[in-house]
């Protein structure tokens, strides 16, 4: 069965028994699919519907289909849509010429439509994983982040949903520019990814909620030694990117944005908040989404880098790492 049960499958095809066939099979695999005979009827069913995946024979009448994948390769409305090719008997040559005009697969005919069903359902996983990934960092976006809690949920797995901010992130763009404001996400991205890796967290999910807010979805024994890892990298990116004097004298300073006097702000610092289905059992991601939003808001209430944990859950106090405080909600 299709991970896409309601995707429209548009097959472009001017055999019509061949096109009826693979119609039935994908529709048997929970496809809705609409039918074109010509690259005209092509292009008219793509406007009309939006497909979330096209077929296109090769040798379609009108406007084949290496002459339809480049014109929908170039107009931004349909640039990202997801096209397979099918020929019957391709060489080398027509393959490498389907994909380097901006199809995703060749398919070679006869072909059979168990796998023509699989090769359209990971085409469309694809596309919709790069869809919903942040084009700063390349990891997993809101929708990407909101599925993959809630699959832990439903499966009953403890988790522990770390929501991360940086703090004082406004004086860096006033001060530094929305340039420097990017690698200081991308640098948070890395030490999302490495502190994960240090705290050998696993399973693990890393997401990128937008602008400077992350998540990490680990098991709750590993949220402390995960958030403590991060913290320490991000304190050393912190020092690279700022400007020395800044570093120097700990603050950067910038015009407020109402009064125009000089004002301070702290170098920045990161702001976790943590929720725990051991604490809590939550319905859905929503729900944890909340709390771990509610923990990051008392978090962002003390100074220096503060990672929040829900009230009943103590977090071990070590001697390498005493950074980590209690607080009640």
């Amino acid at each position: 069965m299709a991970n896409t049960p309601t995707e429209l499958v548009l097959i472009a095809d001017n055999d019509a028994e061949i096109a009826e066939f693979l119609a039935a099979r994908l529709r048997a695999d929970g496809f809705d699919t609409a039918l074109a005979r010509d690259g005209y009827q092509a292009l008219a069913g793509i406007a009309l519907r939006r497909p979330g995946i096209v077929l296109l024979e090769a040798d379609l009448p009108f406007i084949d289909g290496l002459a339809l994948t480049r014109q929908l390769r170039a107009d931004p409305a349909t640039a990202s849509l997801p096209l397979i090719l099918l020929g019957a008997g391709p060489s080398s040559a027509d393959k490498i010429a389907g994909l380097k005009a901006g199809a995703d697969d060749f398919i070679a005919k006869p072909f059979d439509p168990a796998e023509v069903s699989a090769r359209i359902d990971s085409a469309i996983r694809r596309h919709r994983e790069v869809r919903e990934s942040s084009p700063l960092t390349g990891m997993p976006g809101n929708d990407r982040i909101l599925r993959e809690l809630q699959s832990w949920i439903k499966r009953g797995d403890p988790f522990a949903l770390c929501y991360i901010d940086i703090d004082q992130f406004k004086a860096v763009n006033d001060v530094y520019g929305f340039v420097r404001g990017d690698e200081f996400i991308r640098a948070l991205a890395e030490c999302v990814y490495a502190a994960a890796g240090d705290a050998g967290a696993a399973p693990v999910f890393l997401g990128h909620v937008g602008g400077d807010d992350f998540t990490i979805l680990c098991l709750p024994e590993h949220a402390e030694a995960v958030t403590g890892f991060l913290n320490d990298h991000f304190a050393r990116r912190v020092r690279q990117l700022c400007e020395p004097r800044d570093v120097e004298r700990g603050y950067i300073e910038h015009a407020d944005r109402t009064s125009r006097r000089l004002t301070r702000s702290r170098l920045p610092t990161l702001s976790t908040g943590v929720a725990l289905s051991t604490v809590r059992r939550f319905a859905d991601a929503y729900e944890a989404v909340a709390e771990a939003t509610t923990l990051k808001s008392v978090a962002k209430s003390h100074p220096g880098n503060y990672v929040a944990f829900p009230e009943g859950r103590a977090p071990g106090r070590t001697n390498r790492r005493p950074v980590f405080w209690t607080n009640e909600r």
